[in-house]
């Protein structure tokens, strides 16, 4: 019989189980992201959120699910051990990455703002998002970021540290802009503000924990 995993603190639920129609691709449980592995406290592909988050972000799919589309999220919360493991590979330093950070060296991720030494993830009600046609595959390959995951054109992938990612970067092909522009209203109509440095990140604008972060790791139901 396969363990249970641990129960979440009060207020925390897993995605799944308040919207099964959201795409999950969790970068960070994985290799495909910008340290190239796993990162600490990742113990499963899974969105976990605050209860209030998890109800407004299944509010944005029903305006996408309208249209035929589909959210698909990248990150929930994430576990302060994360964040560390994060800082610390950043410190190590490094040349630029051509595939996420092409500009820039890895030394000096924190000092651009591409990564934080704290992170509003850790709270539990922030999220990075895409949106993806469900019904169709996708030719998009992005030249900074995430691989292809079949979402629509935004310009650049999911953590693509670089200037253009900023959600009002201009200019942008008309397509890609209309996404952008398609992803704000959905996400400000459901309640969550935007990060401008970040097309995909956005944040529970009435988070039930506004200054405190947790360090759970993520785990599988």
């Amino acid at each position: 019989t396969p363990a249970l995993a641990d129960p979440l603190p009060a207020g925390f639920v897993r995605l799944a189980d308040v919207d099964p129609t959201i795409r999950q691709d969790i970068r960070y449980a994985g290799r495909e992201n910008f340290l190239h592995r796993k990162v600490d406290g990742y113990d499963a592909p899974v969105c976990i959120l605050t209860a209030q988050a998890a109800r407004a972000l299944s509010s944005a799919q029903k305006t996408m699910t309208a249209k035929g589309l589909t959210l698909v999220v990248f990150d929930c919360y994430r576990p302060a051990r994360a964040v560390t493991d994060m800082g610390t590979w950043t410190r190590q330093g490094g040349p630029p990455d051509p595939q996420w950070y092409r500009t820039v060296e890895r030394g000096d991720l924190i000092a651009k703002g591409y990564v934080g030494e704290l992170s509003s993830h850790s709270r539990g009600s922030t999220v990075d998002l895409a949106i993806a046609d469900p019904g169709k595959g996708s030719d998009v390959h992005p030249t900074c970021g995430a691989p292809d995951v079949g979402t629509l054109d935004f310009g650049t992938g999911f953590d693509c540290f670089d200037p253009m990612s900023e959600t009002a970067y201009h200019p942008l092909p008309a397509v890609a802009a209309a996404n952008r522009k398609m992803l704000l209203a959905a996400m400000r109509a459901a309640g969550f503000r935007n990060y401008a440095h970040e097309w995909w990140h956005f944040t529970l604008a009435k988070e039930p924990f506004p200054k405190q972060r947790f360090d759970f790791p993520v785990t599988a139901d």
